[in-house]
């Protein structure tokens, strides 16, 4: 499906893909239908693109949930998944969340470039990528509980493993909002920069993500991915297999 009909569309430069939700009239709220086509770039994107950046057109990353869509009565609609049988009802959040955690992906590092509003799903879809760089106008908020309804996103452990558990329960459970300058004091923002320079601070993130040999990179990303669900010993042994495939790829006796 088209860009247009979907609200998303994915294009690559080389080494580097873009995601960018394009439904600028209504600040980038998102349908079942961008996640699903989300969820497909994953297959379609080429083997050597390295840097996946997400960014929204307009003024906002994206306001969060389109409610026009929730809120009527067609698929994907909140008064249809509330007919499902549960299982069917998680099967079909899980088709959802396949949109937002392609972006763990070992073999790419993604950066969300944010502008604006991140609500809800918005702020989920940011805290997907691996590295944020705010913009000083960016607000963010989890506000999913102001419809009495939980972030459902891939969004809660990440944000846990970011901000830990009790800021994190506080942000869910209030729903309210963050300006950057928060965001980056406690550990949501890789950088935050003026609004007019976040399109030249994303290059120069992307080029120095490029910079380094890209199975090192790999190697790195997944020792530090892995890092909190291991024990000191566990992940000093983790090092030293990481390494000793390096060194062996580099001597050109690699698998």
């Amino acid at each position: 499906m088209t860009a247009e009909a979907t609200g998303v569309r994915l294009s690559c430069d080389g080494p580097v893909a873009t995601v960018t939700l394009c439904r600028p009239d209504v600040l980038n709220a998102q349908t079942p239908a961008m996640w699903r086509a989300m969820s497909e770039f994953s297959r379609d994107l080429p083997g050597d693109v390295r840097v996946v950046v997400v960014r929204g057109e307009g003024r906002a990353f994206s306001a969060g949930l389109d409610l026009a869509v929730a809120g009527a009565s067609g698929p994907g609609s909140f008064a249809e998944l509330a007919t499902l049988p549960e299982q069917e009802c998680a099967a079909r959040i899980a088709e959802f969340q396949a949109g937002f955690t392609w972006l763990h992906r070992p073999d790419v590092i993604s950066v969300a470039a944010v502008q604006g509003h991140a609500i809800g799903a918005g702020f989920q879809l940011a805290l997907a990528c691996d590295l944020r760089v705010l913009a000083a106008d960016a607000k963010l908020s989890m506000a999913e509980v102001t419809l009495g309804l939980v972030p459902d996103l891939a969004g809660t452990k990440r944000l846990v493993e970011l901000v830990g558990y009790a800021r994190a329960l506080e942000i869910c459970a209030t729903g309210r909002r963050l300006d950057a300058a928060e965001a980056d004091r406690i550990g949501l923002a890789t950088l935050v920069v003026p609004a007019a320079e976040i399109d030249g601070a994303v290059s120069d993130l992307t080029a120095g993500l490029l910079a380094g040999a890209r199975d090192a990179v790999v190697e790195i990303k997944a020792l530090i991915a892995g890092a909190a669900g291991r024990s000191h010993v566990d992940q000093q042994r983790a090092e030293r297999e990481a390494q000793t495939r390096r060194l062996r790829d580099l001597a050109g006796r690699g698998e």
